[in-house]
């Protein structure tokens, strides 16, 4: 299908992130990635779907031009500042940042922080030559250096680094 993500599972491939970390959660319980506790766990979700839809996609709208060499409106920046900054401040009211970015385990919540905090944070340094998201989050520093630690994110980011440079390198045309 050509999606970014996608895994190879001894049953054949899965593409998106939803489904790929909820069947990780179900094939490797002992390995969780939500809270157990059934309040807790809904509270991941809830910052998942804050990163996602609050922050994520509003920034998206930006990628034409921040990552592909197109351009939008001024009105399109506005707009996308006004409404990022509303999903950044429920994503720091959410977070908590000890260590993780729901508290002291790595949960589903820091795989997507991990990725979109990158292109939210690059995004916003191109097109507003600020970093929004440290402006919401001061611990931004510590938590990215933490996450980079990690050798699985570290593979994932190296993986992302060079299907971007591909993508940019093919010169597709970017909608988003």
């Amino acid at each position: 299908m050509g999606k970014i993500p996608f895994i190879e599972t001894e049953h054949g491939g899965l593409s998106e992130s939803q489904a790929i970390v909820e069947y990780l959660e179900e094939r490797y319980p002992q390995l969780p990635l939500y809270p157990t506790d059934v309040f807790q766990r809904a509270k991941c979700r809830e910052l998942i779907q804050h990163l996602e839809l609050n922050s994520e996609w509003v920034a998206r709208r930006l990628y034409k031009e921040s990552f592909f060499g197109g351009e939008v409106s001024e009105e399109t920046k506005r707009e996308a500042s006004d409404r990022l900054a509303i999903g950044l401040d429920a994503v720091a009211r959410l977070s908590s940042f000890t260590p993780y970015i729901l508290g002291p385990s790595f949960s589903a919540a820091d795989c997507v922080a991990c990725m979109h905090f990158f292109m939210i944070t690059q995004t916003t340094l191109k097109i507003y030559g600020a970093d929004m998201l440290g402006r919401f989050i001061p611990a931004l520093p510590d938590y990215i250096a933490l996450m980079d630690d990690r050798p699985h994110v570290r593979r994932v980011m190296a993986d992302r680094d060079s299907a971007l440079a591909t993508f940019v390198a093919l010169d597709v045309k970017y909608d988003g």
